[in-house]
């Protein structure tokens, strides 16, 4: 037991002093970064590779030792002859993952990233976009959704897929691919606005707190957090949600004429497996099958753009870490 003791004295001094060393390279770091803007990178990865070799590591297993030789032999073989004619092939399919935030600042990423395959991409190819968001706010997911077009205005065929959800600004992207393929369990739809705001004015007047506020504009601010909300004022804010919905509604209408919008504009939302009854998804399969089955046959491509993270905040990260595993060192002693 003191044995084990003075191995724990020893780590926590030691950790004392990692951290102090951390703390100090960051602050370093941080002040350095703040003189130079931090800048992303482009990556691309050949997906249709790495599914290939995916498949071939467990067959692999499967064998003896010889015929492992002789199989990663045809493999190499058969590995040339894939890529040749994948190359040959004209159509190639892009990959790009997003999900999104409430607040949609993802589609600073995602604008980077159609730009790259616009510019590389030719007509016929087809862009698969694995996306992943229960919504959020309208000028962000606008936003998003108008990059999506960019790549059927430049004559790509869109598909997106969602295995998990696309709701809301969610469904708003998703609706402008050519076809929507999901998981069978994913959650779809959610057509529909909403806005919600607490209000203290009860609060403040019990307590004798004056709140003032000037506009100009009959409906500069329609209800308020502090003031006291009148009916005009719920009135128009509700006339202005249902603007916006009639706007959401009128962009599902363009991009997917066989949906029944009174019966999918709700603000309801369904399992893949439902909404496709509703033509709110046309196929139901995960984006793993999807890839799978074109992995043989075309180039796959997965395009990300990644922001370089400041040195202060990666030392932090990597500290944390000695830190966590000292915790559980000391735990289990």
């Amino acid at each position: 037991m003191e044995f084990l003791l003075e191995i724990a004295d020893f780590v926590i001094k030691a950790a004392i002093v990692i951290l102090a060393f951390g703390l100090m390279v960051g602050i370093i770091a941080n002040t350095a970064q703040r003189q130079r803007k931090q800048q992303g990178e482009l990556q691309v990865r050949n997906l249709s590779q790495q599914l290939r070799k995916m498949a071939q590591a467990v067959e692999h297993e499967l064998l003896s030792k010889k015929q492992r030789k002789q199989a990663q032999k045809q493999d190499k073989k058969q590995e040339k002859a894939q890529e040749k004619a994948a190359n040959n092939t004209s159509a190639r399919v892009f990959v790009i993952d997003f999900k999104g935030s409430m607040d949609a600042h993802e589609v600073d990423n995602l604008r980077r990233e159609v730009t790259a395959i616009i510019g590389a991409a030719t007509a016929g190819d087809t862009v698969f976009v694995r996306l992943e968001s229960p919504g959020g706010v309208v000028h962000g997911y606008g936003l998003a959704a108008a990059q999506l077009q960019r790549l059927r205005a430049a004559e790509l065929k869109l598909v997106v897929s969602v295995d998990k959800v696309a709701a809301s600004g969610g469904y708003m992207m998703a609706a402008v691919a050519d076809e929507i393929v999901a998981a069978p369990f994913a959650i779809i739809g959610s057509i529909g606005v909403v806005a919600q705001l607490p209000n203290f004015h009860r609060w403040l007047k019990k307590h004798d707190v004056d709140f003032e506020q000037v506009t100009a504009g009959d409906y500069k601010r329609t209800l308020t957090m502090f003031g006291e909300n009148t009916d005009a004022g719920r009135r128009k804010f509700k006339e202005d949600l249902e603007n916006i919905h009639a706007q959401f509604k009128q962009h599902i209408g363009q991009f997917r004429p066989q949906v029944d919008l009174e019966k999918v504009a709700t603000g309801e939302y369904w399992t893949a497996q439902q909404a496709q009854e509703f033509a709110l998804v046309d196929a139901i399969i995960t984006s793993d099958s999807w890839l799978l089955e074109r992995a043989s046959e075309q180039t796959i491509l997965q395009v990300s753009y990644q922001e370089k993270r400041p040195i202060g905040e990666r030392i932090g990260k990597n500290v944390t870490a000695v830190l966590t595993s000292i915790r559980e060192f000391l735990g289990k002693s």
